[in-house]
């Protein structure tokens, strides 16, 4: 297949652009260096990404900083780009959400799940994939919602606390200031992440929203635990150190059943 990535060079696009590659896709690459601006304005998107058989949309400024003003600065850009691409010839879409969509939710999160945003990153998002949702309603574009939840691996130079962990070992700490750990989430390693990326946009069966996910509940201390063992580093969590945020959840996590079907 050709697949158009957006935000091909970023944290998430640079592992899945190599993994298409290496499976034999061909792919197009779009990127804050490319000759395309997204943001702007194009007389035909679809031609000008070369026809592609699926668009990734993966490009999102201040991912990481979930109350940055330029998440709902650029809500219509993001909007905007997506319409033009399908209202030019494509009939294919998918589109990086968040679990932050769904905001405060105690459980297993699925399609169903109401959500209530509590950043205006998840506001966003969560704006983008209701407007989505409207404008592929009744039509014959296929419309992918990958909702991810919490990605690690390759975390040199990125903000989670996986890389705060990474830094702290490359600059010889052996203590890490932390929480209690007990409030667990869904983690997925940045390659398991791909992996089902590429498996959901190249197959048609399974659309909508799509939670890319492990299915499993594992606290943040075991993760952490687990994290700085397999990296070999000397670095001891100082538990209670920072309080536990009230409004994290206690446990949250996505319902692979979608994935599965896809996965097999």
């Amino acid at each position: 297949m050709k697949i158009a990535i957006t935000g091909a060079s970023g944290y998430i696009g640079r592992h899945i652009a190599a993994l298409a590659k290496k499976n034999g896709h061909e792919v197009v690459a779009i990127d804050r260096s490319s000759d395309i601006d997204i943001f702007a304005q194009h007389d035909n998107i679809f031609e000008a990404l070369q026809k592609p058989d699926i668009l990734l949309h993966l490009a999102w400024r201040d991912g990481f900083r979930h109350n940055s003003p330029e998440h709902m600065k650029n809500l219509s850009h993001h909007y905007d780009f997506l319409r033009s691409y399908i209202n030019s010839g494509g009939k294919n879409v998918a589109v990086m959400g968040s679990m932050h969509e769904v905001g405060y939710w105690e459980g297993a999160i699925d399609e169903q799940t109401p959500c209530d945003p509590l950043s205006q990153y998840g506001v966003a998002k969560n704006a983008l994939r209701q407007s989505m949702m409207l404008l592929t309603k009744d039509s014959d574009i296929s419309l992918y919602w990958l909702r991810g939840f919490y990605i690690y691996g390759d975390d040199m130079g990125g903000h989670s606390i996986f890389s705060k962990i990474a830094q702290a070992a490359a600059d010889g700490k052996t203590e890490f200031p932390f929480t209690t750990g007990k409030n667990k989430y869904d983690f997925l390693h940045i390659d398991e992440f791909s992996d089902q990326v590429l498996a959901t946009i190249t197959q048609d069966k399974v659309t909508g929203i799509i939670n890319i996910c492990s299915g499993k509940p594992v606290s943040l201390a075991e993760r952490v635990e687990q994290y700085i063992q397999d990296n070999h580093y000397h670095i001891k969590l100082q538990y209670g150190a920072f309080p536990d945020r009230p409004y994290d959840s206690p446990a949250v996590w996505g319902d692979d059943s979608k994935i599965r079907m896809i996965t097999g």
